[in-house]
């Protein structure tokens, strides 16, 4: 693979140069979920794409390097305009680029973006980006607005069954998905775009990811656990041993330890081992079990699971008059998760009177994985172009799907009656602010948001499932 920024791309972007009218001298064109899964869109990611790679100049080598490749590939190459950007500009992408503020939620179908070539001499790189500045919005945005889509399915069932909502959320959906992604890269990616909405996480990339590009020097956090082989390894006759050490390494005052408990029979190992053998043990801890099923109905056996812990541990019923385990023990459920699956459990746990409390998720390739551009339906479209001086709509309306109509003009975002609407920039009101801020021109970045400061703007806006 390479890094080289002129080879980021599909291979029809080189010959493009060629293919747009005599006299123009600029592009613009915008970014935006066109529907699809949800009915609003987490906005969070292109900051990262901006430090990563728009801020370090490219170089001949890079030059002479996409040359020969494209000759090799079959598409002419646009050398005097690598070379004019290279001398002209040291390498930097002569764009400047207007987005939302990161974390916003904003109805489908708004203008995430907005970007223009600000050298006459290239109009054509506004959509060279295309391909790179796409995919560094719709996955780690799609990623964000699923997982918002799920927390407020649990907000909902804490705050129908929960004594404190606020103060269970962060840690109810934890991302299991680093090892079901295509790549470290977005396992990184989408990762973090998980943890703008939640704090629990096993994929160390995306908090690492989170602390580069943004600022947070820890967004996740995770607790000791076990997997199969560290308890299959004990053999069936060393179970009760293999959960007495989890115990003994872990457990302690205010400590939580994960026990993955289904290595042969999870109910004789909740009813026998956990809840009489080594009962005491637990309870003489201080801390909290975590006990994970790991098979079987998703939607069944860790209802069950609490419901042999409630009868094990005892439970007390809460203010809202549901069930809430003792303090020692609790499940998280991570086989079989997706949004679906979740509230499938919430309902049922609720049916028997139990408080969402009792149970964590931990969702891996549905999370990072299961999604794709056309989840959201984004695009990337020119909707202006500069001919002699006078700027022109550029648009499209397919007869055979109106669905994929684009917007025309130079673009901005307003709020207006509560509501976020995209218009033509010559629409705005006077002193009406355009949401559509700079974020980056000529090689430099304008706006730099911390994580928390994205935080704080996800969790103003709400997103649903549209089926």
């Amino acid at each position: 693979m390479t890094d080289n920024l002129l080879l980021d791309v599909d291979s029809y972007k080189a010959s493009h140069f060629l293919q747009y009218p005599p006299g123009a001298t600029e592009v613009s064109s915008y970014v935006e979920s066109r529907g699809g899964a949800y009915d609003a869109t987490l906005f969070f990611g292109l900051q990262a794409w901006i430090k990563q790679r728009l801020l370090t100049p490219f170089t001949r080598a890079d030059v002479d390097e996409a040359e020969d490749f494209w000759r090799a590939h079959g598409e002419p190459f646009n050398r005097a305009g690598w070379e004019h950007i290279l001398t002209t500009h040291g390498g930097l992408l002569p764009l400047r680029i207007e987005a939302l503020a990161e974390g916003t939620v904003a109805p489908t179908r708004t203008a995430l973006a907005q970007v223009v070539n600000t050298d006459p001499a290239v109009p054509w790189l506004t959509s060279y980006v295309e391909t790179a500045m796409l995919r560094a919005i719709w996955y780690p945005t799609t990623v964000a607005t699923r997982s918002k889509a799920i927390q407020g399915i649990i907000r909902a069932a804490l705050e129908r069954t929960s004594e404190d909502p606020a103060g269970q959320l962060p840690f109810k959906l934890h991302d299991f998905g680093a090892r079901g992604v295509s790549s470290l890269q977005s396992a990184g990616i989408g990762g973090a775009a998980h943890l703008v909405n939640f704090m629990g996480t096993d994929t160390v990339s995306g908090a690492l990811f989170a602390r580069r590009f943004y600022g947070e020097a820890m967004a996740g956090f995770s607790i000791p656990a076990a997997e199969h082989s560290s308890i299959t390894a004990w053999g069936p006759q060393g179970e009760e041993a293999a959960y007495a050490n989890m115990l003994a390494r872990f457990g302690g005052p205010g400590k939580l330890v994960a026990v993955v408990s289904d290595s042969w029979d999870v109910f004789h190992a909740v009813k026998e081992i956990w809840g009489k053998r080594l009962k005491a043990q637990v309870e003489a801890t201080g801390g909290t079990l975590v006990v994970r099923p790991d098979s079987g109905d998703p939607t069944v056996v860790p209802v069950e699971i609490v419901a042999l812990l409630a009868d094990s541990f005892g439970a007390r019923v809460n203010a809202k008059g549901y069930r809430v385990l003792n303090d020692r023990v609790r499940v998280i459920q991570g086989d079989g998760i997706n949004e679906r699956s979740i509230a499938a459990i919430l309902d049922s746990l609720t049916a028997r009177g139990f408080a969402a409390d009792n149970i964590a998720f931990g969702m891996g390739g549905q999370l990072l994985q299961a999604l794709d551009r056309d989840t959201l339906k984004f695009a990337m479209k020119a909707s202006a172009i500069r001919i002699d001086g006078t700027w022109r709509d550029v648009w499209k309306k397919p007869a055979t799907d109106a669905g994929k109509s684009s917007k025309p003009g130079r673009l901005a975002v307003v709020a207006r009656d509560g509501a976020l609407l995209t218009i033509r920039a010559e629409a705005l009101r006077a002193g009406e602010a355009n949401l559509l801020e700079p974020v980056y021109a000529n090689g430099r970045l304008l706006r730099d948001q911390s994580f928390a400061d994205v935080r704080a703007r996800a969790a103003q806006g709400a997103a649903r499932a549209t089926g």
